[in-house]
């Protein structure tokens, strides 16, 4: 399924990096407890987030990144590593960096995230850790 990088809130994008960062089974309490919210608040995001096919909801385990979820989830964490990158070359510490990644993140495009990865030359490591690349970031269109 194609995206653009744009279609999600902040909110949701906090969550599905979470989730894509943690890898397998999450469970509910350990997304409250990452994100500083009430486990009901987590509930209702998730069932959000299940509505569009990111995640799927194992009853009393917790939630798996569905394929559409789990390629979504490895372009947010690419996006939030390549920006804290950009962004710690320029004065910030690496504290600062991911920070400011986090906030504006929901508002660069998949495809301007493309061209800046192209651009520094496909890095593998950026502050927050290791930099994946899929086929469209390295030009295989």
């Amino acid at each position: 399924m194609a995206f653009t990088g744009l279609e999600l809130t902040p909110k949701k994008v906090e969550y599905l990096k979470c989730i894509a960062g943690k890898g397998d089974v999450v469970k509910t309490s350990e997304l409250a407890t990452a994100l500083g919210v009430d486990p009901s608040t987590v509930t209702k995001t998730l069932q959000e987030l299940e509505e569009i096919g990111l995640i799927a909801r194992e009853p009393y385990h917790g939630v798996v990144l569905t394929p559409y979820g789990r390629e979504y989830g490895e372009f947010i964490l690419r996006r939030h590593r390549i920006l804290g990158l950009i962004l710690s070359h320029y004065g910030l510490s690496d504290e600062e960096a991911c920070q400011e990644a986090s906030r504006m993140e929901c508002y660069a495009s998949r495809e301007a995230i493309d061209k800046m990865c192209r651009a520094m030359g496909h890095p593998t490591v950026g502050i927050c850790g290791k930099i994946t690349h899929g086929p469209l970031c390295m030009g295989d269109d």
